[in-house]
């Protein structure tokens, strides 16, 4: 955490922005400076004289109001003055001028390197003074501040150095020293050098005879940068057995510990610690921004809105932690009250770049592209429109609200773009279906010589599975090879890139490659997902119930992928199965998993159940009401599919082409011509563009009923561009069995002259049939030779049935299974009784397809 981070480094040595030197000075004693000092200032140097140094001001100047003569400056004092107004050159040229400097004008001209920013320069002098011949050696104070310089500039060599020298130097170091080298070492070190080599902070934190609470907050902040939170609550409650008295810094520092173990009850207890030691705590600006994060953290969002409603002053920091933990926590809409009134407060707490941030991802979450346009009006209103994070938050924005061509708009007029620029606008088109839009941004890119990084290859995976372009995969896996480029999620963008090209021999040799304990539930969820998304439904189940024997949990995700592999296996029970999983484990409510759970039910023809799920799931999105929609569709519910439409439009939800989609077809299983007719025009209205398939579905749905002539104008004035098969072929289809078999030879033509290849299989059995029926032999047997010639085959039709828990699917001629004799003994033992009982069926053209074209 930022705020954590900065405690932790500024804990032990809080430097001034502006200092006094008018006494010797100590980075390492004082750990009270932040509880009364607003936030974009730095704390004042904590002088263990400080009292002492008052109290003689006031008596110098009741000296001088009695007409006694006030005492001479010091040279120290001077370079107090010239520090304080930025002129530390000057007061080098002084420095310089003096042959032979105490050690105290040693420390007052480093402490002015260090108090103006120019820690190099401070360490630099340090040097100096080890290698001048001066009788005056460097003392606790010198030690001191040379630290906090090589803490600001991360040189760890020569921290190391310095502490050499202390050891070396056989003086006492005493606390002010040990902290100095915590603070130091804790701000250098990384998490790696903790876990993977000598923790030299915990050594040196051991060595210290006597530690104050300074030092234990170190300690603190340290575990928690080094992803040891449990540590750090251990020894929070050591400093509390040792009598120590924890400071607000304190609190601070172990807040954030404990929302990462997720522990609500130390949560409280702590928070509680914090009454108990009164206002000076409770009111702390610091603490308070700490704690509303803590339980914004753990969820407890109405613990956090307490706490910011009785706090008494509010600075930014605090707004910006209740906002973004509304943003974390899916609270969209309080979020955004929450920064209304951020802007109407009066104590004029100014937002910044950090609060703007969160109300954007607060209108993505919302897609509300009339929020996100006020937003970026009053950015440039406010003049933080050039800021590049803004930027990049306003093209993310943009994309999640539908609006790509502002997002372009905003990108295109950056006068500068950074890395993360231009990997907003690639990912923002390839999440908004402009696959190829992305990859050509992508060269745009390289030719502009910004670099590839992570994020860039997993949207060009992403595009790449999105296009099923197995050439883009395999060229941008190679790249990743060669430039030996590692990110998080790897792995899982190969595995999901190959699964869509159809290439599952390369999707396992990924998943293989990587040892059972190193694979993350992601890459877990993507075999489990490709699986199902290649039919291959065995292997699926194969695959969790391998996670499961290595005792790993599956997760929201692992049920949503292994759902839809019930419904295509016709196993109802073992969907009810994962169901129960979900219930017992607290997943159920989980959006995705809601959605999953519909879409299964409806399409094992439980819609009774499917229903149920969807009226008591808390969280529905756009997939759960299009799941829903689609399943009362497909069952014939077209009354209940429109209803629902409705009711969701009617709720405020802007609707995409997905749920318009979803919609049609049920009017089309339905015959709802009129209504379906209606939701077509009305996309107009929520500025929907009607895709091909949009097209494709008033074609068919105009064509179920008999209106083919009607159908087919309309198909007729269709651009060019959405002259494909499925919306000529639907209409064959219906031409067909309404018997319009002069259209339909119309649209045989269209059709075949659009395409080729296997796709035209199926649209010729459907001309074939049509000629049959309407006994014009020469034809059939003309369109039956051309299928030879061209090696073409009928795909061949597959239904299941679900008994005692086991499946049977059927094909034509089918003698693969293990009771197929009884099962054709049956069937014609049927036929039998049928033909008895007076039915019969116009068969012929059907017969002699099956058996001349069959054999």
């Amino acid at each position: 955490m930022r705020l954590s981070q900065t405690i932790m480094s500024s804990s032990a040595l809080p430097l001034p922005h502006r200092c006094s030197f008018t006494t010797t000075t100590s980075f390492a004693q004082s750990n009270h400076t932040y509880s009364s000092t607003p936030v974009n200032n730095k704390a004042p140097l904590a002088s263990p004289h400080l009292d002492q140094q008052c109290s003689s001001q006031d008596s110098i100047k009741r000296h001088f109001d009695h007409g006694f003569p006030q005492k001479p400056k010091t040279i120290r004092y001077r370079f107090s003055q010239l520090c304080k107004e930025g002129q530390i050159h000057v007061a080098r040229q002084l420095f310089d001028s003096i042959p032979q400097p105490t050690t105290v004008l040693w420390n007052a001209i480093i402490i002015g390197y260090i108090c103006n920013d120019l820690h190099h320069e401070a360490i630099a002098l340090y040097s100096k003074m080890m290698k001048s011949s001066s009788q005056h050696q460097p003392d606790p104070y010198t030690f001191s501040s040379v630290l906090k310089a090589c803490a600001e500039t991360k040189e760890l060599r020569i921290g190391k150095a310095v502490h050499c020298h202390i050891l070396r130097s056989c003086i006492y170091a005493g606390r002010i020293v040990y902290n100095s080298l915590l603070n130091m070492y804790a701000t250098c070190l990384s998490s790696f050098d903790a876990l993977y080599s000598c923790d030299l902070v915990k050594r040196v934190f051991s060595t210290m005879p006597k530690r104050n609470v300074v030092a234990w907050n170190t300690m603190i902040s340290w575990y928690l940068k080094t992803e040891r939170p449990v540590e750090g609550l251990v020894h929070f409650v050591m400093m509390l057995k040792m009598g120590i008295k924890p400071t607000p810094v304190s609190f601070v520092n172990v807040f954030p510990a404990t929302s990462r173990v997720m522990d609500v009850q130390i949560a409280h207890v702590l928070y509680g610690m914090v009454i108990k030691f009164g206002d000076e705590y409770v009111n702390d600006l610091f603490v308070v921004s700490s704690a509303i994060y803590m339980y914004a953290e753990l969820g407890c969002l109405a613990d956090a809105r307490r706490i910011f409603d009785h706090c008494l002053e509010r600075n930014i920091e605090i707004w910006n932690s209740l906002i973004g933990g509304c943003v974390q926590n899916n609270c969209a809409i309080e979020a955004l009250h929450l920064f209304l009134e951020a802007l109407q407060a009066q104590d004029d707490v100014g937002v910044d770049d950090v609060t703007f941030l969160s109300a954007l991802t607060a209108t993505s979450q919302l897609q509300s592209l009339g929020f996100a346009q006020q937003l970026h009006a009053s950015l440039i209103k406010n003049s933080l429109v050039s800021h590049a994070i803004l930027q990049n938050a306003i093209v993310s924005t943009y994309s999640k609200c539908n609006s790509i061509s502002e997002s372009f708009r905003v990108f295109n007029g950056m006068q500068e773009r950074d890395i993360v620029s231009w990997n907003t606008m690639v990912s923002a088109l390839v999440q908004n279906g402009m696959d190829v839009e992305g990859l050509m941004l992508v060269h745009e890119m390289q030719s502009q010589k910004f670099m590839i990084d992570g994020v860039t290859i997993a949207a060009v995976l992403s595009a790449a599975s999105n296009l099923r372009n197995l050439d883009i995969g395999k060229q941008t896996h190679a790249y990743l090879i060669r430039h030996r480029i590692q990110f998080e999620g790897m792995n899982t963008y190969l595995i999901d890139m190959y699964a869509k090209s159809g290439m599952m021999k390369a999707a396992q040799a990924v998943f293989n490659m990587n040892c059972s304990k190193d694979r993350d539930p992601a890459m877990w969820n993507a075999m489990i997902s490709a699986n199902t998304h290649n039919g291959l439904i065995e292997k699926s189940f194969a695959v969790l119930r391998q996670m499961l024997e290595l005792d790993l949990t599956p997760t929201a995700v692992t049920l949503a992928s292994i759902l839809p592999a019930c419904s295509q296996s016709g196993s109802l029970a073992l969907g009810k199965a994962i169901h129960g999983f979900a219930i017992r484990n607290f997943l159920d409510d989980n959006v995705f998993v809601g959605s999953a759970l519909v879409d299964m039910y409806s399409k094992s023809g439980a819609i009774h159940y499917a229903e149920s799920v969807f009226e008591k799931s808390p969280n529905k999105n756009s997939i759960t009401y299009t799941n829903m929609i689609v399943g009362y569709g497909q069952h014939g519910m077209g009354d209940k599919a429109i209803l629902l439409f409705n009711a969701w439009r009617g709720s405020g939800f802007q609707p995409d082409g997905v749920p318009f989609l979803a919609a049609l077809s049920a009017c089309s299983y339905s015959g709802l011509i009129t209504e379906g007719l209606q939701i077509f025009e009305s996309m107009r209205d929520h500025e929907v563009q009607p895709s091909l398939e949009h097209y494709a579905c008033v074609v068919d749905m105009l064509g179920r009923v008999g209106r083919v002539v009607e159908a087919y104008m309309f198909a007729d004035e269709i651009d060019e561009e959405c002259n494909v098969l499925g919306i000529w072929g639907s209409l064959l289809a219906a031409c067909r069995i309404h018997k319009n078999f002069e259209l339909g030879k119309v649209v045989a033509d269209k059709l075949l002259a659009l395409a080729g290849g296997d796709k035209t299989t199926g649209y010729h059995v459907l001309l074939s049939n049509i000629y049959a029926a309407e006994g014009n032999w020469e034809y059939v047997n003309r369109v039956r030779r051309g299928m030879r010639e061209k090696g073409l085959t009928k795909e061949v039709g597959c239904s299941w049935i679900n008994i005692s828990g086991v499946a049977h699917c059927f094909a034509s001629k089918d003698e693969a299974h293990p009771v197929c004799c009884e099962i054709y003994e049956m069937l014609g033992y049927l036929s039998t009784n049928m033909k008895d009982a007076g039915y019969s069926a116009s068969l012929r053209w059907q017969e002699v397809w099956i058996s001349e074209f069959g054999e």
